[in-house]
């Protein structure tokens, strides 16, 4: 048996930069299992399988199953729009969040995510111990912690503790903070599920959307996530969504075998 595969680099128009997807489009079943091990063996942060008559969308680390993941549902509607069907502006996927939809516009690709709700963590004793930098505010949402610390250059200079972090009861931790020249700035780790450090988390940006929004009293920002690879995000807070835009790249189509 063979398969198409691509893997395409999102949140940024260039290759060697932005976060690394897998994309898998598949007409008849995949096993669970196999999922994994073809996730396992592209060791990318994500791969996306999607069903194609279903749009049912699926997100695998190495290592687990993961039930939102932005940067490969950009990656995953960029194959779409790019080789499965040419005159679509926009595709829906069904995932274990619900409807993911993402569409064309001005160049990019803008998807509508779930909103997450920033809720306030009183002890931050813990991931203290795990980032050695001060903590000014700790939250935590759907899937991952949130902590705020004071400046950019607090966020680039984390001395991590990864085995403390992968204790936390979370799929990861986001650190953030106000930006120079974005609106805010952010770095996410998930040891617990086999990505140290992911370059660019869209789907943390649905949780780091309603709080920066609120702190700043705004609801259209700029985001910049500084890891190596590094990427930039384009996010506006809706009622009850974040609207995510991004470029993507394409950097390999080729065929794998089982």
């Amino acid at each position: 048996m063979k398969k198409e595969i691509f893997f395409v680099n999102s949140f940024t128009d260039q290759v060697f930069s932005g976060n690394p997807a897998g994309v898998v489009f598949y007409e008849h079943e995949l096993s669970e299992n196999l999922m994994q091990k073809i996730a396992a063996e592209n060791n990318l942060s994500e791969t996306a399988f999607i069903n194609l008559n279903s749009n049912i969308i699926r997100f695998f680390t190495p290592t687990i199953e993961v039930d939102l993941c932005g940067h490969a549902t950009l990656a995953s509607a960029f194959i779409f729009f790019k080789f499965i069907d040419h005159k679509s502006k926009q595709v829906k996927f069904q995932s274990k969040r619900g409807i993911l939809t993402a569409k064309e516009s001005n160049g990019k690709i803008v998807m509508d995510l779930p909103r997450d709700l920033p809720r306030e963590v009183k002890d931050k004793s813990l991931i203290q111990s795990a980032i050695h930098t001060n903590i000014k505010e700790a939250y935590k949402g759907i899937d991952d912690y949130m902590v705020i610390v004071e400046s950019e250059e607090d966020v680039l200079n984390l001395d991590l503790n990864f085995e403390i972090i992968k204790t936390l009861d979370s799929r990861g931790l986001i650190v953030s903070s106000s930006g120079k020249d974005v609106d805010f700035v952010s770095r996410w780790f998930g040891p617990q599920t086999g990505v140290d450090e992911d370059p660019v988390t869209g789907s943390a940006h649905t949780l780091l959307t309603p709080f920066w929004a609120e702190r700043l009293n705004k609801t259209k920002l700029k985001a910049k996530q500084l890891s190596r690879r590094g990427g930039e995000l384009f996010c506006e807070l809706k009622e009850n969504s974040v609207l995510i835009s991004g470029n993507a790249s394409l950097y390999l189509r080729g065929e794998y075998f089982l």
